[in-house]
């Protein structure tokens, strides 16, 4: 076997002579930005000016040189292993590909178009814009696709992305620029080879217990002529040999493994990630020829749905053990996915799992993500839901798309089989509620767009896609995975001219009530159903990432610059409104993106806290979203740069295994739930005190806890009033501790009033260092409430955006962002910085 990294690429523009120097795997934009002909694209309105590159066709061209022996070789082949998206591909002038969709990898036969000496590989690019114009105007009709941006805008809108298999996002969406992309985004190499290749190693995991796996390997072999040999797997020690014979072509081999006792891969929370090398090889004369490696997780995992009083159950099973999902919504890293790093994807995995998450779902409207990307979730021990590449859009079904699909479908499914990550394949995101409209909630109500026959034509191409072709590829080449077709999806009915029921007792919940429907964040405690598929509420980046894409003359919240990267149509001021309601006013508008944070944070503290109070009734809490592709005022913890926003140390406070919740019931009754998701039972004691803001104790009760193992509670009730007699709401708060063995397992506090009516003072905050330790203690003098810690480098702390009451001191560590190989790196902040909430809001309403 002979490989070559195609390298030393240029491009340039089809009607220009002068061809430049490329990076591959890249992206035009990116090309164009190094050899300083664009402007940066995140800057300012940069993104607009930016529109003319998706409209002209590019053409990419490497020169290789290859030795004599390259012409005996039995098979040449040419890989790409991603060309986004329509590409016409020549090897020495001659014409030998085509390819049309960005998420599948693409080989062509060149034996007998190389010589000995030069080559020259050369791929153009057309325009997707004028490639799928003319399939719009032939269709004769919109196709819903309400998140396409196009430029042309408005009423005079050409929607073509539901026609191009290219990652959605790329043409806007209510969090994302549009930057239509081209080029060669992975990798692409030239293959020889004279014997037997293994061109694709499966591990089917038929059942998997403590006492043994049964897998089988599934071996699939290319050879150019008849090959006798064997076939040895190797894993954990143990050794299975097979006599093949094989005939020339592809061919698949099956041999079936048991493994005793296995080493069980767990996800975050519930044991080790324990992974498995597998290796198989093909030898002649008891000499390998061949030889591939996977390394996986042997783990059973299930979707379990059971009809109960309250409907139907929607949660995972892993190794038998129900699994509360903890985690968010994942978008792509950046517009231009070839920037993304591997330190990058670490630092992201790594936040989720700092952030005691368990689960995050590849969303939809993104791409099929890189391998690291999946590994690094293998190795943290973070479970996958994976949508397939579809989101907010009716699609054609032309044989010609379907028969893409399928290739598409089955390409991303063997390719992503063996990660243990992988909890569920879903078709889609929410196309089937935008298309059905729900009696009960405001809903889409695309179907109500169209004539009777039109409508019967285009579910006929959905129920194709989601409930044949990519259900069956699932099935096909991923046997025992899950499949569900569209999210959000409850038990609707059958009949596509009738209004679908929506029933929140069965299936998973986009629930977009607070945000879009400008309710309050108090309806999350009502608003609960089986699994929590998405759910969010925006805020700013903070003050350093805003500058790198705004002057100080955009500082203003409705300034063009700030309305340029906020996607969201009445975004900013939706946040302002909500402000309005929970928050005190700031005093001006760098203290506005400091509060919008602390809004956030409440809101999604609020929806989180709920479902998992609502434990085994919910079973999963996704929020949207973890990440951003671009510096932007958006529904992400995490912002563009990987800084955290104080909704990520909410998350992680919210996600810890052992939570306190609590609720006032009416204004009555003042409830505090314990929530558990310990494998035993833990036994406790719980202590409520009841502070005024300088600190003094006003009263106390405390009482014994029992939880019994993964279980959620009400612990302690009394009637608000006789826990305020004779103070003033907005004076006090409630400080709830859960102690075990002499320990602090959880504290909370609770204000009895929202934040704009609770009158702050400043506090006098003060650092102490804690000799031999790079950890710090932070305390205060009164109540100091969102305590916000800045250090000059790069990283995150143990917590920040917190509370703190005096004689409460908080010890915090430091953490620099690392590197590929470690996420986080213990330190002393440099130039550390320490402000509250009374720093950010205005004068006249501290005390």
């Amino acid at each position: 076997m002979k490989t070559i990294k195609l390298e030393n690429w240029e491009f340039r523009a089809c009607d220009n002579e002068t061809w430049l120097p490329a990076v591959v795997p890249g992206t035009v934009h990116t090309d164009l930005l190094r050899n300083e002909l664009i402007s940066q694209p995140f800057i300012g309105k940069n993104e607009h000016e930016l529109q003319w590159i998706d409209k002209i066709e590019w053409e990419y061209r490497s020169k290789l040189r290859l030795e004599k022996d390259w012409q005996s070789l039995a098979i040449t082949e040419l890989v790409f292993a991603g060309l986004d998206t329509y590409a016409d591909v020549y090897v020495n002038q001659v014409h030998v590909l085509s390819a049309d969709n960005m998420f599948r990898s693409w080989t062509v036969n060149v034996k007998g178009l190389l010589a000995a000496g030069d080559n020259e590989i050369l791929v153009r690019f057309r325009s997707v814009v004028k490639e799928d114009l003319p399939k719009l105007a032939q269709l004769g009709y919109d196709l819903p696709a309400p998140n396409d941006q196009s430029e042309l805008g408005g009423l005079e809108a050409k929607r073509i992305s539901v026609f191009a298999r290219k990652a959605p996002y790329h043409y806007g969406w209510d969090w994302g620029p549009r930057l239509l992309t081209s080029g060669i985004w992975r990798e692409a190499v030239l293959q020889g080879r004279d014997t037997a290749v293994i061109t694709d190693l499966y591990i089917r995991q038929n059942a998997v217990k403590q006492e043994e796996a049964r897998l089988t390997a599934v071996v699939e072999v290319d050879t150019p002529e008849v090959w006798e040999g064997m076939l040895r797997i190797t894993a954990e020690g143990q050794e299975w040999m097979q006599t093949v014979t094989l005939p020339s072509g592809k061919r698949t081999v099956e041999l079936e493994l048991v493994i005793d006792h296995p080493r069980l891969w767990w996800c975050n929370g519930l044991g080790a990630p324990e992974l498995t090398s597998i290796q198989a090889e093909l030898l002649q004369s008891g000499t390998a020829v061949d030889r591939a490696e996977v390394t996986t997780g042997l783990r059973e995992i299930k979707l379990i749905r059971k009809p109960d009083d309250r409907g139907a159950s929607f949660h995972f099973e892993l190794n038998g053990v129900p699994v509360f999902a903890k985690g968010a919504n994942h978008i792509p890293n950046d517009s231009f996915i070839t920037e993304v790093t591997e330190e990058r994807y670490r630092h992201e995995i790594a936040t989720a799992v700092e952030s005691n998450m368990n689960m995050l779902r590849v969303w939809g409207g993104g791409i099929y993500e890189e391998e690291p990307f999946y590994r690094l979730c293998d190795e943290y021990g973070l479970l996958v839901w994976q949508d397939f590449m579809f989101a907010c859009s009716m699609y054609p079904g032309d044989e010609s798309f379907l028969d893409n699909v399928r290739k598409e479908a089955e390409y991303n499914v063997r390719r992503l089989r063996n990660h243990p990550c992988i909890a569920l394949w879903c078709g889609n995101n929410e196309i089937d509620s935008a298309w059905s409209h729900y009696e009960d909630d405001k809903g889409w109500g695309w179907k109500e767009g169209y004539s009777s026959e039109i409508r019967e034509t285009l579910w006929g191409y959905y129920e194709e896609i989601f409930h044949r072709i990519l259900p069956e590829a699932v099935a096909a080449y991923h046997p025992g995975a899950d499949y569900w077709p569209s999210s959000p999806l409850r038990e609707l009915t059958k009949d596509i001219n009738q209004h679908a029921t929506r029933i929140m007792g069965e299936g998973d919940i986009h629930y977009w009530g607070v945000w879009h429907g400008m309710e309050p964040f108090e309806n999350y405690n009502v608003k609960v159903g089986r699994f929590m598929s998405e759910y969010g509420f925006q805020s700013f980046p903070e003050l350093k990432s805003v500058l790198s894409y705004a002057e100080e003359a955009d500082m203003e919240l409705e300034s063009e610059v700030m309305l340029a990267h906020q996607k969201n149509g009445r975004g900013n001021l939706l946040i302002k409104e909500y402000m309005d309601i929970y928050l005190p006013q700031p005093k001006d508008f760098r203290s506005f993106l400091y509060m919008s944070q602390i809004l956030q944070a409440e809101a999604m503290r609020i929806a989180i806290e709920s479902h998992r109070r609502n434990k085994p009734y919910c079973m999963g809490t996704l929020y949207w979203q973890m990440n951003d592709c671009w510096p932007v005022a958006s529904w992400a913890s995490m912002d563009y740069y990987g800084r955290w926003k104080a909704l990520q140390y909410t998350v992680r406070r919210s996600f810890q295994d052992v939570l306190l919740s609590i609720e006032e019931m009416d204004g009555v009754n003042l409830q505090v739930h314990a929530v558990s998701d310990l494998r035993k039972p833990l036994a406790g004691e719980l202590v409520l005190r009841l502070h005024d803001f300088s600190g003094s104790l006003l009263r106390e009760w405390k009482q014994p806890v029992q939880l019994e193992a993964d279980s959620a509670a009400v612990v302690f009730t009394v009637p608000t009033a006789e826990l305020l007699e004779g103070c003033d709401p907005c004076q006090v708060v409630l400080l709830a501790s859960l102690m075990a063995d002499g320990s602090l397992l959880e504290r909370k506090e609770h204000y009895f009033d929202v934040g704009k009516d609770i009158k702050l003072s400043r506090p006098v905050l003060t650092v102490t260092e804690i000799p031999g330790s790079v950890g710090f203690m932070v305390s205060s003098d009164v109540l100091a409430r969102g305590v916000y810690l800045t250090a000059e480098e790069e990283g995150v702390f143990s917590d920040n955006f917190f509370d703190l009451l005096p004689g409460e001191p908080k010890t915090v560590q430091f953490m620099l962002r690392g590197n590929r190989e470690q996420a986080f790196i213990p330190a002393a902040p440099k130039g550390l910085e320490i402000r509250s909430m009374a720093d950010y809001v205005q004068e006249d309403l501290l005390g």
